[in-house]
């Protein structure tokens, strides 16, 4: 513990101390003026540079769960991956949102403790808008994407209507510009990349549809030649189903490019 304290004082983060019921060591820190959090191995984990996941939605001291999520975690944690996040609020993917992450990539990669030059996304639901704008904004700052039941698509989640406010315009003039902000219409430069993807996605989402989402994103990244795999639970739905947590392929997909290669 002494030697993740000072390396968060070094690295000049506001430390957190462990909440008595809390299960991991959440350090809590500001990125432009937003909550953020961080979540290292133990010391004898590390790797130098750090292997990392950037995961969304976070909204202050909400997700990932440990409850949910833990289970990931900890085979993360055990690779010497660290897990980070930061609230950029309601954004839905808008470019105020993207510059936080931006400056969050910023913060870890050019301090003197840095972290790796290309970070693992790990997007769960309204997370892909988030993470996606701004992956194929930064393309060579990204290892790979993995995603439970990400939302890619404006239109189907949350809908033009309920998104033009994060984006200050109105629904017409969000409309005419989804090319510039709709992930499943900019995910060339992904592809050009090289970027690889990993997505769990149910068969019965009400909430976000497979078709509209995941299942669209992988049919137009494989076309532009993209890899991707698109793992498919039958009846399973926009929930809390442990598969979507416990997801073996999913952590392998992770632990594969993040660490092994």
């Amino acid at each position: 513990m002494r030697l993740a304290l000072s390396f968060l004082i070094l690295f000049g983060v506001t430390i957190s101390t462990r909440a008595q019921d809390a299960k991991y060591d959440w350090q809590r820190f500001q990125v432009a003026q937003r909550p953020a959090f961080m979540i290292l191995p133990d010391a004898d984990k590390r790797k130098t540079p750090m292997p990392w996941a950037m995961y969304a939605p976070t909204f202050d001291k909400q997700l990932p769960s440990e409850k949910d999520e833990g289970w990931m975690i900890d085979q993360f944690l055990e690779a010497g991956i660290a897990i980070l996040g930061v609230d950029v609020g309601e954004s839905y993917g808008n470019p105020e949102g993207r510059k936080v992450y931006s400056a969050l990539y910023d913060h870890l990669t050019k301090s003197k403790h840095s972290f790796a030059p290309k970070a693992t996304l790990l997007a769960r639901s309204r997370g892909g808008l988030m993470l996606y704008n701004w992956a194929v904004e930064n393309p060579d700052k990204v290892k790979c994407i993995a995603g439970i039941y990400p939302v890619c698509n404006i239109a189907s989640y949350p809908g033009i209507r309920r998104a033009k406010d994060a984006y200050g315009m109105s629904e017409a003039e969000l409309k005419a510009a989804l090319s510039e902000h709709n992930p499943i219409e900019r995910l060339a430069p992904l592809a050009k990349a090289g970027v690889e993807i990993f997505h769990i996605h149910g068969d019965v989402d009400k909430v976000v549809p497979l078709k509209a989402n995941s299942q669209i994103v992988h049919d137009r990244y494989r076309k532009l030649g993209g890899q991707m795999e698109l793992v498919v639970p039958k009846g399973q739905g926009h929930n809390m189903w442990q598969g979507f947590f416990h997801c073996e392929a999913l952590v392998k997909f992770v632990l594969d490019h993040s660490v092994k290669n």
